[in-house]
C-alpha cells in the first residue's frame, strides 16, 4: 500500500486564489488551516507565509511535511487578463487566420454589435511554413526547413518568449511538428515550445490551435512561478516534491505542470468539486449542486451519483457572460462547471444607463475592497456584507484583515446610494441581491444546458463568501436543503487532499464500428495506457493504478461525439457489439431517439490512469473562537430593518435552531435567514433546511 493510500503524516494543500490563498494541513485526522491575502506580483510569497502559519499552529517545520499539493489560478488569470508571454504561432501555410476565423459562426445571431473574442496570438506574430500531411498521416508536402530557419531569426528579432507549433493533421502524424521544434530549440534555446501534437492531439484544428496557443501563452509565467516556488520551499526545508492539482480533478507532477500548464487552468474549482463529491458520498446525496464562492469568482457544478461532470473542453474569457461561443476554446480534461465574476471582491458600480452592475471585475487582494483599508476605492460585495452586519470586523479572515465598516459605508453611500437614492443599508442590500441573482441565473442556464432541474438538488456551499449567500441563492433556485461543509472557508484546498494522482491521455483516430481495425485500435489504447501510467508513476511508483478507457462516438456525419466507456483490456468483436448497444442507449437518453440505420463512427480515444484514494474526515484542531459576541446587529432582507441576531459558534451548535442566526467558525460565517433552520451533523457539516419543508417532514 502506497503512502497516498494510507495518507499518514502531515499533508498540506494550498489553493492560490485571486484574493486569498487558502492553506489546509492534515496531521493524520487533525486539521489546521489559514487564509492569507494573495500576493499577485509574487504568488509564492503568500504560499510560503500560509504554510508557515499552519506549521506554526501544529508546532512543525517545513521538513515535517510529507506531501504538498498546490492549486493555482495563475494560468487562469493570465489568460483572462491577457498578461501572458509574448507568444508566436507557427502553422501550415495558408492557415494562420484559423484562430481568428474560429467556427465561422455567430454566437448571437441577431446582435449587430457582436464582438468575437480576440485570439491570444496577434496576427503579426502568427507565422506559416510550407508543409502538408493528409488525414491518413501521409506527407503530401515536405517540411520547408529553410523557412523554419528564417522564421527563427524573425522570431528572435521580435523578442518572442514562447512559441506554439500547430500543423494540420499533426494529431495523426507529428513528424513535421517535432522537426520544427528540434530546429527552433537549437536556434532559440531560451524560447519555450508547445506542440499541438503533445498538448491536444485531436481533430478540429481551431480548438487544437487555440489550446496550444493558450499553453504557450502561460507557460513561461507558470514555469517561472513553479520553479521559484520549488526553490523557496526547498530553502525552507521541504524534503518532498510538490504536486499540482489539474482541471480534471487529479494530481500531477511539477514537471508535467510546467510542460502542460494549460491543464492547470481550472485547478482550484476542480478541488471544490471533489470536496462536494465526497460530501455527497458521506451524506448519501445523489444530486448535489456545488457552489464555491471566494474572493474573485463563484463556481457552480452539478454532481450526480457522487461524480462531477467531466468535459473535454471549456471556454475562457467569454465576451458575453453566459453565451456559449463567445470565449476561446481549450480542449483538456476539465470538470464541467460554470464560473462567473462573483466573489467577495467583485466591484459594484452604476453603469451609463443608471443601473447597478456587480462584477465581473474584482478588486483582488491589492488594493482589495474599500473596507480592507489598503487603498481600495471601489465598492465590493465584501463592503456590502460588512455594512449589512454579516461580517465581524475583528475576526474576518481569521483576524488577518481588520475590516473598516465606516469606510465601506461612506463608499456605498457615494457610489451606490446617492445615484440610486438609497440609504447605505438598502444600497448594500441591492449589491448582494444583484450578485445573488447573477449566480442564480448562471445556475439556471447551466442546468438548462445540461438538461437538469435545479430545484431537486442539494446545495453544497463553500469558499470564504459562499456560506453568507447560500441561503439566499437556495431560495432563488427553489432549493430546500443546503450543506455548509466542515472547513467550508478553505473547501477547495481540502478537496485537493481527496484527489487521486491521475492523467488522461487522448488521441483522435477515426474508425467506423462496422469496419474497425482491432489491431490498430488496441495498439493505440496500449500506447495511451503506457503514456498515462508513466505520468502517474512519476508521482507515485508504489500505488496500484486504475485504468479507465473510453471512446467518443457519433453517428456518421454528425459534428459532436458522445463519450462511452470501454470494458476489458482489449477490444474484440463481442465487446464491440456491447459498445454499440451502450452508445445507442446513451444517445437515446440524451436526445430521445436513436438512428439505428446510420453507421457509428469512433473519433477520439482516451485512457485515464489514476490511483485510489481513501477519504478521511478531519476534525479541527481548534474547539472554540475567543471573543465572539453572543449577538450582532444586522440588516434583514425579509424584515427590511436592522435586527438583533444571535451568533453561534459552529462547534457549540448542538440542536436544530431556526433562523435568523449567524454561525461562525475560523474561516467563514454562515448566514441562516428567517426561512431556514440549521443543525450540525456528526461530521461537523451544517445542514440548512427550509422551514416549510421541515414542517412538512414533521407532519409526515
Amino acid at each position: 500500500m502506497s503512502d497516498r493510500q494510507k495518507q499518514p503524516g502531515n499533508r498540506v494543500a494550498v489553493d492560490v486564489g485571486g484574493t486569498f490563498t487558502d492553506i489546509v494541513m492534515l496531521q493524520n485526522e487533525t486539521q489546521y488551516s489559514a487564509k492569507v491575502l494573495t500576493s499577485a506580483e509574487a504568488p509564492e510569497r503568500a504560499v510560503i507565509a500560509g504554510i508557515s502559519d499552519v506549521l506554526q499552529q501544529a508546532q512543525l517545520q517545513f521538513s515535517d511535511i510529507d506531501s504538498l499539493i498546490l492549486g493555482t489560478t495563475l494560468a487562469t488569470n493570465a489568460l483572462i487578463e491577457r498578461k501572458g508571454a509574448r507568444t508566436a504561432l507557427i502553422t501550415t501555410a495558408g492557415f494562420r487566420d484559423l484562430v481568428e476565423i474560429g467556427q465561422e459562426d455567430r454566437f448571437a445571431q441577431y446582435d449587430v454589435f457582436l464582438q468575437k473574442p480576440r485570439p491570444l496570438v496577434e496576427r503579426h506574430w502568427r507565422f506559416t511554413v510550407e508543409e502538408r500531411i493528409d488525414a491518413q498521416g501521409q506527407v503530401r508536402i515536405p517540411l520547408n526547413e529553410a523557412q523554419v530557419h528564417a522564421l527563427a531569426k524573425e522570431i528572435a528579432a521580435q523578442g518572442i518568449e514562447s512559441i506554439a507549433i500547430g500543423f494540420l493533421q499533426s494529431f495523426v502524424n507529428p513528424e513535421h511538428e517535432l522537426r520544427t521544434a528540434q530546429i527552433l530549440h537549437e536556434l532559440l534555446p531560451e524560447v519555450t515550445l508547445s506542440l499541438s501534437s503533445d498538448i491536444c492531439p485531436e481533430i478540429r484544428e481551431y480548438e487544437r490551435l487555440s489550446t496550444v496557443s493558450a499553453n504557450a501563452y502561460v507557460q513561461p509565467l507558470v514555469a517561472g512561478y513553479l520553479r521559484r516556488l520549488q526553490q523557496q520551499l526547498s530553502q525552507h526545508g521541504l524534503r518532498v516534491p510538490p504536486f499540482l492539482m489539474t482541471s480534471g480533478g487529479g494530481i500531477t507532477t511539477l514537471d508535467n505542470g510546467i510542460s502542460e500548464p494549460v491543464r492547470l487552468v481550472e485547478s482550484g474549482p476542480a478541488g471544490g468539486a471533489i470536496l462536494a463529491s465526497n460530501i455527497a458520498q458521506q451524506l448519501d446525496l445523489k444530486k448535489v449542486l456545488s457552489f464555491d464562492m471566494g474572493g474573485t469568482t463563484a463556481k457552480i457544478c452539478f454532481i450526480d451519483n457522487f461524480q462531477p461532470q467531466i468535459s473535454r473542453s471549456f471556454e475562457f474569457g467569454r465576451v458575453h457572460r453566459h453565451l456559449k461561443g463567445s470565449g476561446l476554446p481549450i480542449r483538456i480534461p476539465v470538470i464541467d462547471l460554470v464560473e462567473i465574476g462573483a466573489g467577495g471582491g467583485s466591484i459594484a458600480r452604476i453603469d451609463n444607463l443608471g443601473r447597478l452592475q456587480v462584477g465581473p471585475d474584482s478588486a483582488g487582494s491589492a488594493p482589495g475592497p474599500v473596507s480592507y483599508n489598503l487603498g481600495g476605492e471601489w465598492v465590493t460585495i465584501t463592503d456590502a456584507n460588512a455594512q449589512l452586519g454579516l461580517l465581524d470586523p475583528a475576526s474576518f479572515a481569521g483576524g488577518k484583515v481588520d475590516l473598516n465598516v465606516d469606510l465601506a459605508q461612506h463608499a456605498l453611500a457615494a457610489q451606490v446610494g446617492e445615484p440610486l437614492k438609497l440609504q447605505p443599508d438598502d444600497a448594500a442590500l441591492a449589491v448582494t441581491e444583484i450578485i445573488a441573482e447573477n449566480m442564480a441565473n448562471a445556475a439556471r442556464v447551466h442546468a438548462s444546458e445540461s438538461g437538469k432541474t435545479v430545484d431537486n438538488y442539494t446545495l453544497v456551499a463553500f469558499g470564504g463568501a459562499a456560506p453568507l449567500h447560500a441561503a439566499r441563492l437556495a431560495t432563488k433556485l427553489g432549493i430546500d436543503r443546503v450543506i455548509i461543509p466542515h472547513a467550508a472557508g478553505v473547501g477547495s484546498a481540502l478537496g485537493f487532499l481527496w484527489a487521486p494522482v491521475s492523467y488522461q491521455a487522448v488521441r483522435s483516430f477515426y474508425q467506423r464500428l462496422d469496419n474497425l481495425d482491432f489491431n490498430a485500435v488496441n495498439a493505440l489504447l496500449d500506447a495511451l495506457s503506457d503514456q498515462a501510467r508513466q505520468v502517474v508513476q512519476q508521482a507515485d511508483r508504489q500505488a496500484p493504478i486504475n485504468v479507465q478507457r473510453s471512446v467518443y462516438l457519433r453517428y456518421a456525419g454528425q459534428g459532436h461525439e458522445v463519450p462511452i466507456d470501454l470494458e476489458g483490456d482489449t477490444l474484440n468483436a463481442q465487446q464491440l457489439a456491447a459498445l454499440h448497444q451502450r452508445f445507442t442507449l446513451t444517445y437515446q437518453q440524451l436526445y430521445g431517439r436513436s438512428l439505428d440505420h446510420v453507421a457509428v463512427e469512433a473519433i477520439s480515444w482516451t485512457v485515464t490512469a489514476s490511483t485510489p484514494v481513501s477519504v478521511v474526515t478531519p476534525h479541527s484542531a481548534l474547539s472554540t473562537l475567543p471573543d465572539v459576541a453572543p449577538q450582532r446587529e444586522l440588516y434583514s432582507f425579509l424584515q427590511q430593518q436592522r435586527i438583533q441576531v444571535p451568533v453561534q459558534q459552529r462547534v457549540e451548535l448542538t440542536n436544530v435552531t431556526d433562523g435568523p442566526l449567524l454561525v461562525v467558525d475560523a474561516e467563514t460565517t454562515t448566514w441562516v435567514d428567517e426561512q431556514f433552520s440549521v443543525q450540525r451533523t456528526a461530521a461537523g457539516h451544517l445542514l440548512l433546511q427550509r422551514l416549510s419543508s421541515v414542517g412538512a417532514q414533521h407532519e409526515q
